[in-house]
């Protein structure tokens, strides 16, 4: 599918506050835990529990939560589709990055192993 720029408007002016309570239901489904969700989020952008805390009760956009992120330097890895889009060919930034988050929760709700989630 192709990305528009309605599409990455949206996607930047979400809330993660409102994606949040999915990302914990999914993997709370499936047995994982929210340690392994924080794990997962940490190791993307960097932001301890205290800081993801502090961001979901201040409901930042995606934009300005990735703005404010230290994105791991080996996201680039993460490849395949998620939602229909195909993470790689995705050349706006905000919307790859949410979809880095989403595809390292589907990959933690659907069992995979942290240390292949994670790419080490």
């Amino acid at each position: 599918m192709k990305v528009t720029a309605e599409h990455n408007e949206r996607m930047a002016k979400m809330t993660f506050a409102s994606i949040y309570p999915h990302y914990r239901s999914k993997v709370e489904k499936k047995g994982r835990t929210i340690q392994e969700l924080h794990q997962v989020i940490e190791w993307l952008t960097g932001f301890n529990e205290d800081k993801l805390e502090t961001l979901i009760n201040d409901k930042v956009t995606f934009e300005t939560f990735f703005q404010e992120a230290s994105l791991n330097p080996n996201a680039h890895l993460i490849t395949g589709v998620i939602c229909g889009y195909r993470i790689e060919e995705i050349d706006n930034t905000i919307t790859r990055q949410v979809r880095y988050l989403d595809k390292l929760v589907d990959e933690l709700a659907k069992g995979r192993k942290m240390e292949q989630i994670l790419r080490t």
